[in-house]
């Protein structure tokens, strides 16, 4: 197809920027002369964000780069210089990273007479790809010559892969290709890359298990399951032998597997092959998605490991875990705002679920895409300590007028619920417990701290699946105060409380609303200084004041939860 055929396409909505009939490219080449750039013929499609991108290119090529490589002015000639050199038809830039095409770029491209396209934000790469096949395979339709070229362009793909891209776009290619809707689904039945709307969650978790009892029977693959009416193959995607060895790769639970309604044991051989190479670029995209997940998981073992080390100062800890998360978490210059979970499980009420499914299977949970905290895979650092499961999951920072951002606990429990229930007894229960966000790592231990709390009595509660919450700590306790006798309680509260009433009534301060505030708020230093109006270097004083005169100390939960319930009782 020419050039100008694809720039005719209202849909994808894609500008010139250079290449008109009324431009003059002084340096360029001769074939590069006004009218001849829109009449190139495009021969291919190459998705390309390397800085040096010759080894890959052909000629022919409408090369789409997202303009990763790029990062200030005089970046673009070298690129382009390749690009020229190699015989490309075409450039392609998209305006996500930068929010537009930068001028250094134009400017290349005018001086080596090569036409420079921009692809607005809301058209996909794989929606230009697929549109290039589609003009491609309709002036030779159904040969076997365009397989072939097709599964070179897979090829191409993989070749260029890295691990910031993901593999929607091949699976679009092979959609096209074979008329068929192509998905990757975990385990668990979460989809991972593929067509869109996604499966019904029932189907995608019944496939899920299909595939789970043949690779426990030990069949071959690909596997078939029908649903219902419909048929479906189950391709396993493996893990690259290269892959780092601390990835979770021998777990059935971290399975990737490609699916398609269709029996791909009756395929021609082009078929076959073209699924063979979309499988080995899907198992690449896995191998970077695990080295990526295995440095993550060396955030969580790193801070658990520093939270738990006694010998470690408490005024050390904020610098040691910040220096901790920027050198794992790549660009992070400070500690994340998380929250933490852990779990816990029992099979027949006796024997402890492994820590290490139980990891899998909460960040397979806590994925999601939706919701007013959406969770993706990369905002999730997670380790075992013991039989419990521990993770970290970054949640955004809060924004004015609205509350902070929190996991769902509901949300959780309903998710792990689905996910668990194939594979737990009436006797089996899972527990879990969630931290309130801690933006400050000198309350990171205190937040563990508070996980382990609400897992303690999450596991108390009846449900086989439970997830409860630091708000689940202050009901609990509440409910065990009309137990106590009336007397108890009053004299109770007179001890801890009556020492702040007194110096708030000689020094006319507000000793007292501080606590409550700072109980309110959960004990966050940053909610309750805002709330206060305060500095947080104010607040600080005065809760030390407090501690002086209580002697109690504040960062421990069994304090907080005792101001708690004097306070209720007073």
């Amino acid at each position: 197809m020419r050039l100008r055929e694809l720039l005719d396409d209202t849909e994808l909505g894609l500008l010139l920027l250079v290449g008109h009939d009324e431009e003059s490219t002084p340096d360029a080449s001769p074939d590069s002369s006004p009218g001849a750039l829109l009449d190139r013929t495009v021969s291919a499609v190459a998705t390309n964000d390397l800085a040096d991108p010759g080894r890959f290119l052909t000629g022919g090529e409408l090369v789409l780069t997202g303009l990763a490589w790029w990062r200030e002015d005089g970046d673009a000639e070298s690129f382009v210089r390749v690009l020229h050199r190699a015989g490309v038809t075409a450039l392609a830039a998209g305006e996500v990273e930068h929010g537009l095409v930068p001028h250094d770029l134009v400017r290349a491209c005018r001086r080596h007479g090569l036409p420079l396209i921009a692809v607005r934000p809301e058209t996909s790469f794989a929606a230009v790809t697929e549109h290039v096949l589609r003009r491609l395979h309709r002036r030779d339709p159904g040969s076997l010559a365009g397989l072939a070229d097709l599964t070179a362009l897979v090829e191409r793909h993989r070749r260029l892969l890295t691990d910031r891209a993901a593999p929607d776009s091949v699976l679009e290619l092979l959609r096209h290709a074979l008329g068929l809707d192509v998905r990757v689904l975990s385990a668990t039945g979460r989809q991972i890359a593929g067509a869109r709307p996604p499966l019904h969650a029932k189907t995608a978790a019944a496939l899920a298990a299909r595939h789970l009892a043949a690779r426990r029977a030990g069949g071959t693959s690909p596997h078939t399951a029908t649903i219902g009416s419909r048929l479906y193959s189950l391709v396993p995607i493996p893990v690259p032998s290269s892959s780092s060895p601390a990835a979770p790769s021998s777990s059935e639970l971290g399975d990737w597997l490609l699916v398609m309604e269709s029996d791909t044991s009756l395929w021609p051989a082009p078929d076959r092959e073209l699924l063979d190479r979309t499988v080995e670029l899907v198992s690449d995209a896995r191998a970077a998605h695990e080295q990526t997940k295995t440095a993550r998981n060396d955030l969580a073992d790193r801070s658990l490991a520093l939270l738990r080390d006694g010998s470690v100062p408490a005024e050390e800890i904020p610098i040691r875990l910040r220096s901790t998360a920027q050198a794992v978490v790549s660009g992070v210059g400070h500690w994340p705002r998380c929250q933490f979970v852990v779990a816990a499980g029992e099979w027949q009420g006796a024997r402890p679920v492994p820590a290490a499914a139980l990891r899998v299977l909460l960040e397979e949970a806590l994925v999601q895409e939706d919701g007013p905290v959406p969770v993706s895979s990369e905002d999730i650092a997670a380790t075992v300590e013991g039989d419990r499961a521990v993770l970290l999951v970054l949640v955004p920072e809060p924004s004015d007028g609205r509350p902070d951002p929190a996991l769902d606990h509901a949300a959780l429990e309903r998710r792990l619920s689905e996910a668990l229930s194939r594979r737990l007894g009436p006797a089996d229960s899972v527990s879990v417990g969630v931290s309130s966000p801690v933006a400050d790592p000198r309350n990171a231990r205190r937040s563990l701290e508070q996980a382990h709390n609400a897992l303690r009595i999450a596991h108390a509660a009846p449900e086989r699946v439970t997830v409860r919450g630091p708000e689940d700590l202050t009901s609990h306790i509440l409910t065990l105060l009309p137990l106590i006798p009336a007397e108890a309680r009053r004299a109770f509260a007179a001890r801890l409380l009556d020492p702040l009433r007194d110096h708030d009534a000689r020094h006319r301060t507000e000793l007292l609303a501080t606590l409550e505030t700072f109980l309110d708020c959960e004990a966050s230093w940053t909610a309750c200084a805002a709330r206060l109006h305060l500095h947080v270097n104010s607040l600080r004083r005065r809760i030390a004041r407090i501690e002086h005169l209580t002697h109690r100390d504040l960062s421990r939960l069994e304090t907080r939860l005792d101001f708690l319930a004097a306070l209720k009782s007073g």
